[in-house]
């Protein structure tokens, strides 16, 4: 979902792994691109901000609630 949360502007992102996982947050910009942020790299300095992908394995992954 686009960094606002509105369901309206529902961003799709093949992240892979980060799809599935608590930490991810989709940020998107005005041109209409959308990248997988980590929330991960905020606390902890081995993950990368925006990791490539897809991801296939993480050492940090935590499944949504």
């Amino acid at each position: 979902m686009a960094d606002n949360d509105d369901p309206s502007t529902k961003v799709e992102v093949k992240a892979g792994l980060c799809n599935l996982c608590r930490f991810q947050r989709i940020v998107s910009n005005t041109r209409g691109s959308a990248f997988s942020l980590c929330e991960r790299s905020k606390i902890d300095p081995r993950f990368r901000k925006y990791p490539p992908i897809p991801v296939g394995r993480c050492a940090g992954f935590e499944p949504r609630g």
